[in-house]
C-alpha cells in the first residue's frame, strides 16, 4: 500500500532562533521590518505576527529580535529531514518547510501508521521543532492535509472528500489569483474541481491541474529523494554560553536523532562516538572539549547512546561556557542482523549484557572495566593481561595463547609476590605450608627478565590452599619462598 507523511514546520523561522524546549524566551522573528513570528512569551505580551518593528517593542521592549535567515531554515530542514530516514529511505523536500515521507513499506517494521506519526512527533520534538502531520495515498495530498492543519486518511475515497473542503488559497500557483476565484464563488478545491478545465488551464496555468490531478491519484509524482552524505558530522550552535553539562543533553540529543537517520539509511551500526563541545572563539578561544563514547557493541540507535552520553557528561569538567556542540561518527561498521534463534537466551541476550558492560564504562571509565587478555608466556605475571573492554578480543586468540598447564593454576594472582618467612626450614604464612603437588618448573624470560621458578600448591593449617614458588638464583645456596596467588 502506498501511503505518505507530510510534515509541515509552521514555526521553522522562530525554531531555527528558540527551539520549542525554549519557549519561555521572548523571540521574535522580522521580515522587512514586520513581525513573522513570535515565540509564546511574546505572544502572551501581545505582539502578534504582521505588526511593526516598533509596535513590537513597544510591547516587549526586552524581547530578542531575529531577522529571518533562510539559509537558516534550510539547514535546519534538513536536519530534520536526516533525523526522518531511519523511518523510511524515501524522504523528499515540499514547497514551504515541508518534507514528504514515503512510508508504506514502513508500516509493518513499526507497528502500524498510528505507531509510525506518534515516532515522527518523537522525533520532531527531540530535535526542537513543532510540526503538523498529514497521512494521505498521494504525496500531494498529504501535503496539502499538513498545510491545512493535519489529517489522516488511508484511501483515497476519503482522501477526496477530504480535499473537496479545503480551501483553494493552500495551492500556491493560486495565491496570486484569490481575489479572482473569490470573485466568482470558488472557495474550494472541490469548487475549483468543478470548473472547467481548459478555461482553468488558461486563466491560472497548466500547474494547478497537475497538482490537481496529483492530490487525486490521476498523475504520477516525481520526487527527487534526500540522500544521506557519506560521513556523519553535525553541528548545532546553542543560544547561549552553557556551563551546566546536564544541559548540554537537549542539544546532544538533537543531534543524535540526525545520526540515527544517518546510520539507518547507509545500513550502518556506530561503535565510537565523538562529541566536541565548543567553546568561546576569538581571542579568548579555548579549545574544544572532546567526549568521546566507546560502545562495546555497535548500534544503531540513539536511546542506549544518550544514556552513556549522559554518564559520560556528568564527568565532564568545562575549562569554559559551551556555546556549540559538534558530533562525529568515529567508528561505524555494517548493521548486524537481527538474531535468528527462536528461543530467548536465559540470562538476557548478549546485546544486554554488552550494554550493562557500556554503561560500567560510561560511569567508572575505560580503565577500571577491564576483561582478561592471556599471553603466550609461561611467566605467569606476563601471562596474565588485562586489557579494556573495548578492546576486540576473539576467542580464538585467547585458546591459541594458552600454554599447557600441567598442574591447575589459582583463581586469583598477586600483583607482586609476597617473599615468606622461614620457620623450621618450611615457608610460613599464618601457618606452616605443606606441599601438596609435585613441583612445576618455569624457566623463562631470558630475553627481558628470565626467571627460574619452581611453583608448587602449598595447604595451610586453616585448609586454604596456596600457590607458592621457590626461586632458584644460580651460585648461591639461600632458599627464598614466595607466595604469588590464592585457590578459591
Amino acid at each position: 500500500m502506498r501511503l505518505w507523511i507530510g510534515l509541515y514546520l509552521p514555526r521553522l523561522p522562530l525554531e531555527v532562533f528558540c527551539p520549542n524546549w525554549s519557549d519561555d524566551l521572548c523571540s521574535v522573528v522580522l521580515e522587512q521590518e514586520g513581525v513573522l513570528a513570535v515565540s509564546y512569551r511574546a505572544h502572551q505580551m501581545g505582539v502578534r505576527p504582521g505588526m511593526r518593528r516598533s509596535g513590537a517593542l513597544m510591547l516587549a521592549p526586552d524581547a530578542q529580535m531575529h531577522e529571518r535567515a533562510p539559509q537558516l531554515e534550510q539547514e535546519a530542514l534538513h536536519a530534520v529531514a536526516m533525523a526522518m530516514l531511519q523511518y523510511t529511505p524515501q524522504v523528499a523536500e515540499g514547497e514551504g518547510a515541508t518534507l514528504l515521507l514515503d512510508v508504506g513499506a514502513s508500516l509493518r517494521l513499526f507497528g502500524g501508521i498510528r505507531n509510525l506519526c506518534r515516532l515522527v512527533e518523537d522525533s520532531l520534538q527531540k530535535l526542537g521543532f513543532s510540526g503538523v502531520l498529514g497521512v494521505a495515498p498521494t504525496a500531494r495530498g498529504a501535503w496539502l492535509l499538513a498545510r491545512a492543519g493535519g489529517g489522516r486518511t488511508l484511501k483515497l475515497d476519503s482522501l477526496l472528500r477530504h480535499l473537496h473542503r479545503l480551501p483553494v488559497g493552500l495551492l500556491p500557483p493560486l495565491q496570486r489569483h484569490q481575489r479572482w476565484l473569490d470573485g466568482i464563488g470558488c472557495l474550494s478545491i472541490g469548487d475549483l474541481v468543478r470548473l472547467p478545465r481548459p478555461g482553468l488551464q488558461r486563466r491560472c496555468g497548466i500547474e494547478v491541474l497537475d497538482m490537481l490531478d496529483a492530490a487525486q491519484g490521476l498523475a504520477p509524482e516525481m520526487h527527487e529523494w534526500i540522500a544521506a552524505p557519506p560521513t556523519f558530522k553535525a553541528k548545532l550552535e546553542l543560544f547561549g554560553r552553557i556551563e551546566n553539562t546536564d544541559l548540554l543533553l537537549a542539544g546532544a540529543c538533537r543531534l543524535l536523532q540526525q545520526l540515527t537517520g544517518w546510520l539507518c539509511a547507509h545500513q550502518f551500526a556506530v561503535s565510537r562516538i565523538r562529541l566536541l563541545l565548543e567553546h568561546e572563539r576569538g581571542r579568548e578561544a579555548c579549545p574544544p572539549t572532546p567526549v568521546e563514547v566507546m560502545l562495546a557493541e555497535p548500534t544503531w540507535r540513539d536511546e542506549h547512546i544518550v544514556r552513556l552520553l549522559k554518564e559520560r557528561l556528568a564527568k565532564v569538567e568545562l575549562p569554559a561556557p559551551v556555546i556549540g556542540l559538534a558530533l562525529e561518527a568515529a567508528q561505524v561498521e555494517a548493521m548486524a542482523p537481527l538474531s535468528d534463534s527462536l528461543f530467548p537466551e536465559p540470562g538476557g541476550s548478549p546485546q544486554e549484557r554488552q550494554r550493562l558492560f557500556e554503561v560500567l564504562v560510561a560511569r567508572l571509565g575505560a580503565d577500571n572495566v577491564l576483561q582478561p587478555y592471556p599471553k603466550a608466556d609461561y611467566r605467569p605475571e606476563v601471562a596474565n593481561r588485562w586489557v579494556p573492554l573495548h578492546e576486540k578480543v576473539r576467542p580464538a586468540d585467547v585458546a591459541s595463547q594458552m600454554p599447557p598447564r600441567p598442574l591447575p593454576r589459582p583463581a586469583f594472582l598477586l600483583p607482586k609476590p609476597i617473599q615468606l618467612l622461614m620457620r623450621d626450614h618450611r615457608p610460613f604464612y599464618c601457618s606452616p605450608l605443606r606441599m601438596v603437588s609435585s613441583a612445576e618448573r618455569i624457566e623463562a624470560g631470558w630475553w627481558s627478565d628470565t626467571q627460574t621458578r619452581d611453583y608448587f600448591i602449598a595447604e595451610g593449617e586453616d585448609h586454604a590452599y596456596y600457590w607458592v614458588f621457590r626461586e632458584r638464583t644460580p651460585g648461591t645456596e639461600e632458599t627464598r619462598w614466595y607466595l604469588h596467588g590464592l585457590f578459591a
